[in-house]
């Protein structure tokens, strides 16, 4: 749909403060597109967050991670608002939430509303906003979708601009230009190449003349400052011109979250691995499923001819208008230099139309047909049974399947044990099932994998009370876990030998349970907490403490 095809003055600010965007729609993130916008809450928590627009809530997650707590509000007119990273819903529905977290006798819960559940009107207090999940600080992230389909839309095409001011003009801090295969040459070299640019007193930038023999494609470092200058927010729309000609554009309205992946290919990959860079391809080298791409009919590649020279330019845009322009003179020259030799050698060539299994000492490696975006030729090696599988620098679709034989380990050893990702010295957990002598693994990256038995229990510590003493003073009991290996897998809280509400936030490891409810009694009062990591060792920590008011 077009812009003018969403309404523009139906849907209201979920805040009561200037919007001031910390991250923006389509903003490149890991392993995905940044599907909403993040609004800033003046660095605190428990703003108000109010009802967008008349609905009801349809759902509501609360989860440790992502978007930690999230409400959703379906709307009458075929959408849906997103409220995440919230400190807690408000009143009926905070409530509800409690109710449910006692019913269910867990933190994590997922819960789908009727309409006449929880109905709500536009400028209602639902929550108030906070830090939890994913979250890197106190903000709201808000998001729309379209109901049916749950494509996610970008709010400002909701009207949302006249709250989101921004007069800044889009930067750029590099251009890199990748030969489309190995007999081309830029610049005598065979290697991609990063091009020198200058900016003018307009904000617009001019490049050093390319001289390439055939095909060629651009990459682009570039940011824009929304709503401030110390916020590097993502681009909305990117058009590439040769000689005049539309060569090549994609813009942010709207996406899905099935393609959000393919980030991994919409941007130069191994720069990011290997450099922390994050370009975007201007070129499609092969054709992939990502919508806003997928309208390219060149693919963005300048095939260069002999005797011709190109004017190529790059014109950065936000939603609000704000264009930046960069131009590079691009001249056909034949090359005189001779074709490198390709001196790989000890290595697979993967084609990606194919599926492969492979062999690897202890190891089995499976890939389906069609995992990999472009054919390569990887590395794989096993030392000590550390299987090496190539480096992540190289984007994968989808899953692939690690195994490992384990006929040689007791079944207690093959109980505990699961495949790890490494990654600078440190172990990271993957799922992995057992069938017969056999552990596997589902995989969406390359990399290091290792075998690792986890025997060793999670850890509790550093409660916020002291055993036999009164807590007249205290609101809250806090407590901290944490598991080094496998991770936390559950835990369970009891106060009195009734299950009781402990909140846990990851990033301070830490359990909190309000003491307001009416569990908590005069006297002495028996508290039990049980940890489990996903390898089900398990630890216990029970305590007695008071309450004399």
């Amino acid at each position: 749909m077009f812009s003018q095809d969403y309404p523009k003055d139906y849907f209201a600010s979920p805040l009561d403060i200037p919007l001031d965007v910390s991250g923006s729609f389509g903003e490149l993130r890991s392993n995905h597109f940044h599907s909403g916008l993040d609004l800033k809450t003046q660095g605190k928590e428990g703003l108000p967050v109010y009802a967008s627009a008349d609905g009801f809530v349809s759902r509501i997650k609360i989860s440790t991670w992502g978007y930690g707590k999230a409400i959703y509000v379906t709307h009458p007119n075929g959408y849906t608002t997103v409220y995440a990273h919230l400190q807690k819903g408000n009143g009926k529905i905070e409530a509800y939430i409690n109710q449910q977290h006692y019913k269910e006798q867990e933190y994590e819960i997922e819960l789908f509303l009727k309409p006449s559940e929880l109905p709500v009107t536009q400028g209602e207090v639902i929550a108030f906003s906070g830090n939890s999940g994913g979250s890197g600080g106190p903000h709201l992230h808000f998001e729309f979708r379209d109901t049916q389909s749950e494509n996610i839309l970008n709010p400002l095409l909701f009207g949302f601009d006249k709250y989101v001011v921004d007069k800044r003009k889009p930067k750029i801090n590099g251009i890199k230009v990748y030969p489309i295969n190995d007999s081309i040459a830029i610049n005598d070299s065979f290697d991609a190449q990063n091009i020198a640019i200058s900016a003018d007193a307009e904000g617009n930038y001019k490049a050093t003349k390319i001289y390439t023999n055939g095909a060629i494609g651009f990459g682009i470092n570039t940011f824009d400052n929304m709503t401030n200058a110390y916020n590097k927010n993502g681009i909305y729309k990117v058009s590439t011109f040769v000689n005049g000609v539309p060569y090549f554009s994609y813009q942010f309205d709207s996406f899905s979250f099935n393609e959000s992946r393919h980030i991994n290919y919409f941007i130069d990959y191994f720069q990011y691995k290997n450099m922390g860079q994050r370009l975007q391809k201007l070129f499609i080298k092969n054709k992939y499923p990502l919508s806003i791409v997928e309208s390219n009919p060149r693919n963005g590649i300048l095939k260069t001819q002999p005797l011709a020279s190109y004017n190529y330019k790059i014109v950065v845009e936000d939603f609000s208008k704000n264009a930046t322009i960069i131009e590079i003179p691009v001249v056909y020259k034949q090359n005189t230099s001779e074709t490198p030799l390709d001196t790989i050698t000890n290595r697979k060539t993967i084609k990606t139309s194919k599926e492969y299994f492979f062999k690897e000492g202890n190891w089995s490696i499976y890939f389906p047909e069609h995992l990999f975006y472009e054919d390569f030729k990887m590395k794989m090696t096993s030392k000590d049974d550390i299987l090496y599988l190539h480096e992540d620098e190289i984007p994968v679709k989808g899953y692939y399947t690690i195994s490992y034989d384990v006929s040689s380990l007791s079944q207690n050893e093959i109980d505990k044990s699961f495949i790890a990702s490494v990654d600078d010295n440190r172990v990271y957990y993957n799922t992995s099932s057992i069938k017969g002598q056999t552990i596997s693994t589902r995989i969406k990256k390359l990399g290091t994998y290792k075998l690792v038995m986890d025997e060793e229990a999670p850890r509790i510590y550093a409660p916020n009370f002291s055993e036999e003493k009164d807590l007249d003073y205290k609101q809250i009991i806090s407590i901290k876990i944490t598991d080094d290996l496998s991770g936390i897998d559950s835990y369970k809280a009891y106060l009195n030998e009734q299950w009781i509400l402990m909140e846990y936030d990851y990033k301070t490891k830490r359990l909190v349970h309000n003491l307001s409810d009416n569990i908590y009694v005069k006297g002495k009062n028996k508290f039990k907490l049980v940890v489990k990591d996903k390898m089900n060792n398990s630890t216990t920590f029970e305590s007695n403490f008071y309450k004399n008011n």
